[in-house]
């Protein structure tokens, strides 16, 4: 099989801060990767690059034709039912800008083995002139809650830019144990690439700027908390690395950083807790105009929070004094 046509690829979510040569190995063998990096032939947002540079969340890649590229697979057409489905997440929808309520258990985007994700259901939601909402940002997929998509390029570009100047305020709730020993701070501990190339870790030399706020809502003795975070920067698995790393409070049901501790005999959600609870959006272009949402805590997870007398429909802001 050959490639015959240039490639620009725009580093999805689940890559920030990994290898170029590593993250290359879903698209070709190791070495060919890194023998077209060290070319020139691949590059990085139009420049050469090194195998071993870390690469970003949106940057562009262009990859060269080459031999034995990967078949493409056929899109398969969306069913009556899988349109249904996305249709139902909707919360907000403008005519440009559309805020969904994700499930756990659905990726953003696609990759090796993955294939349902939020990506290819969104044509089901094309509005005027059949233009289909492109992803702003991303969740992880065992995180359910709150996704921005727009419709119009110019929007797109713009939230794209406010998502990554933090003028966005995303709050998201958590089940933690054992309960952190502050009851609310700023996290600052840069992320990078941990050993495996799933996981992420704090690494003061490497890692990238990572800034989170938390606060302790409510907790069950020094066992169970219930926090909310506000990350004010997007990096991969952010909350999930500074809960477990800096608070040692890792998120309940996350087996990838040792939070796979659910308490015995009480009724709880076999799954990671963390949601995106809130959006608080200004709208491009529109002076004093913001969008604020909300997304209600799913079945399993209002079952958690309910055993250990949590409130799962609590409406206050824990960020309102505007943060640090």
């Amino acid at each position: 099989m050959t490639q015959t046509d240039v490639e620009h690829i725009h580093v999805p979510a689940d890559a920030d801060g990994q290898r170029l040569d590593r993250w290359l190995k879903k698209r070709m063998p190791f070495v060919l990767a890194q023998k077209l990096i060290r070319t020139g032939q691949i590059r990085v947002d139009g420049k050469r690059v090194k195998p071993d540079t870390r690469i970003s969340e949106g940057q562009d890649v262009r990859i060269p034709p080459f031999e034995n590229a990967p078949k493409k697979k056929q899109k398969k057409p969306l069913t009556a039912a899988e349109k249904e489905m996305i249709r139902s997440w909707v919360l907000y929808d403008d005519g440009d800008i559309v805020v969904l309520n994700k499930p756990a258990d659905i990726a953003s985007q696609g990759g090796e083995n993955v294939d349902q994700h939020v990506d290819r259901l969104l044509p089901a939601l094309a509005g005027k002139k059949d233009l289909a909402p492109k992803l702003i940002h991303r969740l992880d997929k065992e995180t359910s809650g709150l996704m921005v998509v727009a419709r119009v390029p110019d929007t797109i570009r713009k939230l794209g830019k406010m998502f990554q100047q933090r003028d966005v305020k995303k709050i998201y709730w958590a089940l933690v144990s054992p309960t952190p020993e502050d009851r609310d701070g700023v996290i600052r501990a840069p992320i990078g690439q941990g050993a495996a190339w799933d996981k992420m870790t704090v690494d003061e030399d490497d890692g990238k700027y990572a800034l989170t706020e938390f606060k302790v809502i409510d907790k069950a003795a020094d066992h169970y908390a219930f926090v909310a975070f506000w990350p004010r920067t997007g990096r991969t698995h952010q909350i999930r690395v500074h809960a477990a790393e800096i608070l040692e409070s890792p998120i309940v049901g996350d087996k990838r950083y040792h939070g796979d501790n659910a308490a015995e005999g009480v009724e709880m959600a076999r799954r990671l807790h963390l949601h995106a609870r809130r959006l608080i959006l200004p709208l491009p272009g529109k002076k004093n105009k913001v969008i604020d949402v909300t997304a209600p805590l799913p079945d399993d997870l209002k079952k958690s929070w309910t055993s250990f007398n949590f409130d799962p429909d609590m409406q206050d802001d824990p960020f309102s004094d505007g943060g640090r």
